[in-house]
């Protein structure tokens, strides 16, 4: 049942009136002045972010998976940052999964009603299989959707490590976490427009997280994406170039390397063997 003795900060007015009225340049700076509080507010989280990326090293290095799960706008972010994991460190595509009300279909057009069934989560992240080998991180900005927060109650019965990044001080989502994340961000500039500034405040809390869990599974070597996946011409010439730092070969040599051994990683490591 939703609190509603919380604070609703997601919703509360905009600190702008009559914005219809504005320039385009005018709305374009205020809405970058608003933009400057979201690191600052992702900065004060830092310390509730660094004990749940302890813990997701710790389960991923075991063979557990990272879980995503949330609605619209977050719902997305959450696939986003998973469905970026094996392309930019070359995991397998099942360590991290994000899951959106709705299914997939709900990526491109919102699915009606979805957000609102408090089983359905756990129905979705039971077709994984999901353990308590397995961390589960629910995303929701106003705290309050039922679709997330069924999830991180019926995840924690089975004896799942939660986690939750929302944007509402003592929210239901948080509550229901093991290790909530609450990045205060303050009212939109279009009240209650939460893919503004507390998208961009998730967005920015999942770049932490996936890349600090990566560089910790030691996915990252130096500052370089040594296990990227090789899938376009482009990312083919940064791995050549990577190659080249590594080892002293020309560019030719180098990308052909590349390609005979799949990986930056192997090609380096096979060229000092």
């Amino acid at each position: 049942m939703l609190n509603l003795n919380m604070e609703h900060i997601t919703e509360s007015p905009s600190l702008y009136r009559h914005i219809e009225q504005k320039s385009i340049s005018e709305i374009l700076s205020d809405i970058n002045n608003e933009d400057h509080k979201v690191a600052e507010a992702v900065r004060q989280s830092i310390h509730q972010i660094s004990p749940l990326i302890e813990v997701i090293v710790e389960k991923l290095k075991e063979g557990g998976r990272l879980f995503y799960i949330g609605a619209g706008t977050s719902g997305r972010l959450g696939v986003l940052d998973a469905s970026e994991c094996p392309p930019t460190f070359g995991v397998p595509q099942d360590m991290v999964i994000g899951l959106i009300s709705g299914g997939d279909g709900a990526l491109r057009v919102a699915v009606e009603g979805a957000e609102d069934d408090t089983a359905q989560a756990w129905k979705d992240l039971s077709a994984y299989h999901i353990s308590a080998d397995d961390v589960l991180i629910g995303i929701a900005a106003s705290g309050t959707t039922p679709y997330v927060v069924g999830g991180l109650k019926s995840a924690a019965l089975a004896g799942v490590t939660t986690g939750a990044i929302t944007c509402n001080p003592g929210s239901p989502v948080a509550l229901a976490a093991h290790f909530p994340i609450e990045v205060v961000v303050g009212p939109e500039y279009i009240t209650g427009s939460t893919r503004m500034k507390s998208g961009t405040a998730q967005k920015m809390v999942l770049n932490m997280i996936s890349t600090t869990v990566m560089i910790r599974l030691g996915r990252v070597k130096d500052n370089r994406m040594v296990d990227m996946q090789l899938t376009n011409a482009k990312l083919v010439d940064r791995g050549t170039r990577m190659v080249m730092d590594g080892t002293g070969l020309e560019y030719n040599a180098a990308r052909e390397l590349l390609l005979q051994q799949g990986s930056v990683r192997k090609s380096i490591d096979t060229f000092k063997r």
